[in-house]
C-alpha cells in the first residue's frame, strides 16, 4: 500500500519497510527517543530493543517508511490497539527525522495506515499516548479526523523533569461521517496525489 503526500517540490511515498531499512530507520528512531519530548520510550533504548519493539506489530500488523527523493525519512508502526474484545480497534506509532519535518512525509505516514485500518477491517484507529505539548503533531491528527477523547494528567515526564499530559485521540472508521466531519475530512486529506 503506497501514499503520497506532496508538499512544495518534495513528495513523500510509504513503503513496506525491508530489513535493509533498519540501519536507516535506527537513525530516524533514535534521535526521536533521545529527545523524550514526544515519545514514550526509554532514552536510553538500545537499537536491538527498539528494532524488537518497532518491528513486532502482531497478528497482522506492519511497518513502513517514508521515502522524499527516494531517502527513508520516517517510520510508522501500526497493529491491533488490543488482543481480544480490543481487537477491531488500530493503534499506529510514527517518527519522522527532523531534517523532513515540513515535507509531507508525517501525513502519509498517517494517512496509510488509515487506509490500511480501513481495508483490514477494524472499526477505529487510537494513539494511546500523544504527548501535549507535541502540538504539530496533534494538529496533523485533528487535520484526518481524530480527536481528543481524553487527556491523563501529568503522564509523560520530559527530560527536564517537567510533567505534560498525554492525550488519547481516536477516529472511528465503520461509522459513516456526518455532512460537517465528511467536509472536514476531504479539506483534511485534499486530491489523491498518484
Amino acid at each position: 500500500m503506497a501514499e503520497t503526500a506532496a508538499s512544495g517540490d518534495a513528495a513523500a511515498v510509504v513503503r513496506e519497510l525491508v530489513d535493509a531499512d533498519w540501519p536507516t530507520v535506527w537513525s530516524v528512531v533514535e534521535p526521536v527517543v533521545r529527545a523524550g519530548d514526544t515519545f514514550p520510550y526509554p532514552l536510553d533504548l538500545t537499537e536491538p530493543d527498539a528494532r524488537a519493539m518497532w518491528l513486532d506489530n502482531g497478528p497482522g500488523g506492519r511497518a513502513t517508511v517514508a521515502l522524499v527523493d527516494g531517502e527513508v525519512v520516517g517510520t510508522a508502526k501500526m497493529g491491533r490497539n488490543r488482543p481480544g474484545p480490543g481487537a477491531h480497534v488500530a493503534t499506529a506509532s510514527y517518527m519522522v527525522a527532523a531534517r523532513a519535518r515540513g515535507l509531507g512525509a508525517g501525513r502519509a505516514l498517517v494517512v496509510d495506515p488509515l487506509a490500511w485500518a480501513r481495508s483490514a477491517g477494524f472499526a477505529a484507529v487510537q494513539f494511546n499516548a500523544v504527548v501535549e505539548t507535541n502540538v504539530a503533531a496533534v494538529r496533523l491528527y485533528e487535520s484526518l479526523g481524530f480527536r481528543v477523547v481524553g487527556t491523563v494528567p501529568r503522564a509523560h515526564e520530559l527530560p527536564g523533569g517537567q510533567r505534560m499530559g498525554l492525550h488519547v485521540m481516536h477516529v472511528e472508521l465503520d461509522r459513516p461521517a456526518g455532512p460537517a466531519e465528511a467536509a472536514d475530512a476531504a479539506e483534511a486529506v485534499g486530491p489523491e496525489r498518484g
